[in-house]
């Protein structure tokens, strides 16, 4: 993750992650004919939703136990299991169990790509918890072998298609039992697997990620830049992102140590993706800063860089994408603590017109905020620790004045003609969105051109266009019992970011009217006739509702 300057870099403890491309190739044979997919362990022959269900609120067991039932009820899991076990789940495994599961590699291969540590001499401990293992392993046992890393598959689809890798980064607290070192490198998370389904769908030439962590967002950008730059100031994440890019395969990636736009200064992108460490940590002594979440800078600064900053590092049309956390604060607090509104404000500050869209998905109170991220590092509620760390972070809040902390996603063009006032475009769009938030980034393309389209059309002209509804809106009516009119009247997206918009009558008449045969201006004037009001004041209500829905893609010109 990027970095300030002034931070001090912890590069001790690189991993010795090798890329020999000998030994990758026989990890790779080895992890596609195991079966080691995403599909397979989730599925009912691995372990299952249930248990698939608790590893995701951080609990093993259920895991640990489901994989063995099954490897013992079919042999063809066995292997996946075993890795699943130790890569995963960071449970020792038996060695004679490594050896079938990575039958071409092998357990000295695997040693010497940095993936494991064996002890031969050391009989097998009670942590150990093989396929044919109920607690404690079986005494006797020729040696056992620990996971280095954290080594797990990851599908997802994309404007491009269907896609598997693999994904090494730095074992997680599930597998440690304890709190993160510093330097923690993390794998494909939550948000980072949100970053990923935002990227924009565009073939270009050159391309950015800033602060590339385990490299997830520069393989995915990959796949449609000719040359990408991936940065980061840790030595250590640069290692797994290479060994990354190299077990599946990835080439035109280029991996330099920096921070922020140092390492790429006075160079251009046509796109620019960033899953910046935008977590507010209190800059307090004895508060632990990751450097996978913590920029180094007090409150929301760092992301407020990376928006100043990145516009000089976009060609014109290029588009910049990075999640973000911004800050509300009340009486006493910063002026300009306004929330997700600040992304404007700081987007200006660089000097460079930036077209802004900003989504907020989440919004917390200082306390759910302190406690997500005290947990994030592996410290557990109840512990003197944690109260220590709540501590400060309420602290810290409340010297600032900070009443709420809202998350969401930045997206940021530089327009092709800058004479032309930027668009600033700013929505809450709150809760859940299921398998919606999937493969956003061909509706953020999408948006972002019925945008530079709208920018041309006035209303009237507008108006003049035939429109269409697009084919996953729909209407949903309310009604008082015995009315025959509905009281309230919505217009629902399925895909995209699922919106909802509250209608009425003329507007849901318009949607519903909008095949391509007529114009809106055509359809206006026949509602007016219908409803007994002033077409002229008819076509000044709907006018603006109508570009609205254009702009998200309800109605396509």
């Amino acid at each position: 993750m990027p970095r300030t300057s002034a931070s001090v870099r912890k590069d001790g403890g690189v991993p010795l992650v090798s890329t020999d491309h000998a030994l990758l190739a026989r990890l790779r044979s080895d992890l596609s004919s195991s079966g080691f997919t995403v599909d397979r362990l989730s599925g009912p022959d691995a372990w299952g939703p249930t248990a698939g269900a608790a590893l995701f609120r951080g609990e093993r067991v259920a895991a640990r136990r489901a994989l063995r039932r099954s490897a013992r009820a079919n042999e063809g899991i066995r292997t996946a299991a075993t890795l699943a076990l130790l890569f995963i789940l960071g449970y020792p495994q038996p060695r004679a169990d490594v050896e079938r599961a990575l039958p071409t590699l092998g357990v000295d291969g695997a040693e010497t790509l940095g993936l494991i540590e064996t002890d031969d001499a050391a009989s097998t401990p009670s942590d150990v918890a093989g396929p044919d293992v109920d607690g404690p392993a079986a005494e006797g046992t020729a040696g056992v072998v620990r996971a280095r890393v954290d080594l797990r598959p990851y599908s997802f689809v994309d404007g491009v298609g269907e896609a598997a890798w693999w994904i090494a980064s730095d074992l997680g607290e599930l597998a440690l039992g304890g709190a993160l070192r510093e330097d923690h490198v993390l794998g494909v998370g939550g948000a980072s697997a949100t970053l990923a389904g935002l990227i924009v769908p565009r073939d270009v030439d050159r391309a950015l990620d800033l602060g590339t962590g385990c490299g997830i967002q520069a393989m995915h950008v990959a796949r449609h830049a000719r040359h990408v730059v991936a940065t980061d100031i840790s030595t250590r994440a640069l290692a797994f992102a290479r060994f990354n890019a190299a077990l599946n395969l990835i080439d035109g990636i280029e991996f330099r140590l920096g921070s922020l736009f140092e390492p790429v200064a006075g160079e251009m992108f046509d796109h620019v993706v960033s899953n910046p460490p935008f977590v507010i940590t209190p800059r307090l002594e004895g508060v632990p800063e990751y450097e996978y979440r913590d920029g180094g800078m007090e409150g929301d600064d760092l992301v407020a860089s990376v928006v100043a900053q990145v516009g000089w590092h976009l060609t014109p049309g290029g588009v910049a994408q990075l999640l973000g956390n911004w800050e509300s604060a009340g009486p006493g607090g910063a002026p300009a603590k306004k929330g997700a509104y600040s992304v404007a404000d700081w987007a200006s500050r660089g000097g460079v017109p930036l077209d802004v869209w900003v989504v907020e998905r989440e919004l917390q109170d200082p306390a759910a905020y302190a406690e997500t991220w005290i947990r994030d590092g592996g410290t557990r509620p109840g512990s003197d620790e944690f109260e220590r760390l709540y501590e400060a972070w309420l602290g810290d809040f409340e010297a600032r004045g900070v009443e709420q902390v809202g998350f969401g996603y930045v997206t940021l063009r530089r327009p092709v003609d800058e004479a032309r006032p930027p668009v600033v475009r700013i929505e809450r769009l709150l809760g859940a969105m299921g398998a919606n938030e999937v493969g956003l980034g061909s509706h953020l393309l999408a948006t972002m051109d019925a945008i530079d389209a709208l920018r041309d059309l006035d209303d009237d002209a507008l108006l003049a266009t035939h429109l269409r509804v697009a084919g996953d809106v729909t209407e949903e009516r309310h009604y008082w019992p015995g009315n025959d009119d509905p009281t309230v009247l919505t217009l629902r997206q399925g895909g995209g970011f699922a919106r909802s918009v509250e209608s009425g009558t003329a507007l849901s008449a318009l949607v519903g009217a909008s095949d391509g045969e007529l114009s809106a201006a055509a359809v206006v004037g026949a509602l007016a006739q219908l409803l007994g009001v002033e077409e002229a004041q008819l076509r000044v209500e709907l006018a603006p509702r109508l570009r609205e829905l254009v702009a998200v893609g309800m109605l396509r010109l």
